[in-house]
């Protein structure tokens, strides 16, 4: 079975790939000129249901079946942000770096060395006849540094709860066990074995 992902982040390809092995997964950037999709909702979920039905009709292929993704980190004490807002949060087009050291920044000003967290994964299917969403969740602490250089995005600056390094100096097994897009592909998995 083939999965289109409704994503170009090299880092959510890669991630989904692996958590995946068992399908032969391809971004829809490799079949189809990339295009912009405007992610207007206000919740992961409706956020990846644009994104995954943007690209099925974009595909213009009855049989395929698009998976997307919608994720980022809420910082509890900030009232939930960055939230919908984790891949723009420094600005439009902003990188993952730069989005990092913003939410830092914002943790430095506000006197904030570590502070709960947490991580959200939703994850759409869609196909020509039906629309699945799943979620999955990561809990723990945001620091005002980062640690380590693995993972993408605000890895390097969250400690998963039960542990005492971030998820930028984690093993890949263990981030993979951890991980809230594991979690929700895990999920995805039983809808795509109905399918």
């Amino acid at each position: 079975m083939k999965l289109v992902l409704a994503t170009s982040n090299k880092g959510k390809v890669k991630e989904i790939k692996e958590l995946c092995s068992d399908y032969e997964v391809v971004a829809y950037s490799e079949i189809i000129e990339p295009f912009e999709i405007i992610e207007d909702a206000d919740s992961f979920k409706e956020n990846a249901l644009i994104k995954a039905r943007a690209v099925y009709k974009a595909l213009n292929n009855k049989n395929a079946i698009v998976l997307a993704d919608d994720s980022g980190i809420s910082v509890d004490i900030l009232d939930g942000e960055p939230g919908i807002y984790s891949a723009r949060y420094a600005g439009e087009n902003a990188s993952d770096k730069e989005n990092l050291y913003k939410l830092i920044d914002t943790l430095k000003e506000k006197g904030i060395k570590q502070t709960p967290a947490h991580y959200t994964a939703a994850i759409a299917i869609v196909t020509h006849d039906k629309e699945f969403s799943m979620h999955g969740w990561m809990y723990g602490d945001v620091i005002d540094e980062t640690r380590g250089d693995g993972g993408f995005g605000y890895d390097p600056m969250f400690i998963p709860k039960g542990y005492t390094k971030t998820l930028g100096e984690l093993d890949n097994e263990i981030k993979k066990e951890l991980s809230h897009r594991s979690k929700a592909l895990q999920l995805a998995k039983v809808v795509l074995q109905t399918l």
